[in-house]
């Protein structure tokens, strides 16, 4: 008898195109390990409304742009099941209860809520906000999931969903998984303009939509050794944001790459022009399936519908269990 196999959770936050640093951080583990897990991918739309609210029109469009990333990259939609968080009820019913589980003292002096909470300039969280890590629980927790692939900044988060189902399980039944966590082997790719993160908001990011004419000019504008005056001058590779980039995108010509800038073999025009032909030939294929999903939207809207409604069926078998275990059923 074959093996049922493992489950894994994934998502994205529909506030806009994904970018580069969106691929090497998760998309790329996620076309890897579709074919060796039960693979469901989240498109947080109740979660994009904690820094998004005023914005739902975004949300709604991204929702496709989120789906049609994932698609274009390889995630195969007859071995992958895409969820509409909004869509489960299950979901919502999850984050009540565990939030019962939390203090408030908790979530505020969680790492991620205090820099994510800097960085959007909320002096005063609103309650949505401050409870988004115990939602991102009930999406792990929803569906049963065994493991979930994540980058360091949301370690934080797979530490309270772990704590919320030891002390469910405790206090009531033992009716919820622990998962585990697999960490990307590259969880965070610098800005083009050097910030130490890629984003959609900071305006320093390489899109998988953008064009091969987009990916180039973007590439020039990289920051590169400020201290070179002219192509023979000796580099500094380790200072450059192009340099990472290479370590990430051309790590065959890597090595060979920083001798050269070192010696002043190589300026930073050439150097760029090389990364910009590894990403456009790495995005290339992602153009073509984009090209046809775009043209097929109904298609991706079957493919979200679908798999949404296969979610709300296990999401419910889960809370039928929370409900039984908490003495709520009538």
């Amino acid at each position: 008898m074959e093996q049922a196999k493992k489950r894994i959770l994934t998502g994205d936050r529909p506030t806009g195109k994904l970018h580069i640093g969106h691929y090497v951080g998760s998309l790329q583990n996620r076309v890897k390990l579709q074919d060796d897990y039960e693979t469901f991918i989240l498109i947080a739309d109740i979660q994009a409304l904690t820094t998004h609210f005023e914005r739902p029109q975004l949300i709604h469009d991204s929702i496709f742009e989120v789906a049609i990333d994932n698609l274009s990259v390889g995630l195969d939609p007859n071995k992958v099941t895409w969820v509409q968080q909004s869509h489960v009820p299950a979901i919502h019913e999850l984050t009540q209860i565990f939030s019962l589980l939390v203090t408030v003292n908790a979530l505020r002096h969680n790492p991620t809520v205090k820099t994510e909470a800097a960085q959007y300039g909320y002096d005063d969280m609103t309650y949505g906000f401050l409870g988004y890590p115990v939602s991102q629980s009930a999406d792990i927790t929803f569906c049963n999931a065994d493991m979930v692939p994540v980058g360091e900044d949301q370690l934080p988060h797979m530490e309270l969903t772990r704590k919320l189902v030891r002390r469910f399980n405790e206090m009531y039944a033992p009716v919820l998984k622990e998962p585990q966590h697999k960490l990307s082997s590259c969880s965070r790719l610098m800005g083009l303009d050097g910030n130490a993160k890629m984003g959609k908001s900071l305006g320093n990011a390489i899109y998988l939509a953008d064009s091969p004419e987009e990916v180039v000019r973007k590439v020039k504008s990289a920051v590169t050794d400020t201290s070179r005056i002219k192509a023979s001058d000796p580099g500094h590779p380790e200072v450059c944001v192009v340099n990472k980039y290479h370590q990430t995108f051309t790590p065959g010509e890597y090595e060979n790459i920083c001798e050269m800038c070192r010696k002043g073999a190589i300026g930073c025009v050439a150097c760029k022009k090389i990364l910009a032909e590894s990403l456009n030939n790495l995005l290339d294929p992602c153009r073509e399936k984009r090209a046809y999903y775009e043209a097929h939207r109904d298609e991706v809207r079957d493919i979200i519908k679908t798999g949404t409604e296969k979610a709300c069926r296990i999401g419910e078998e889960t809370v039928e269990k929370v409900r039984e275990a908490m003495f709520l059923k009538v």
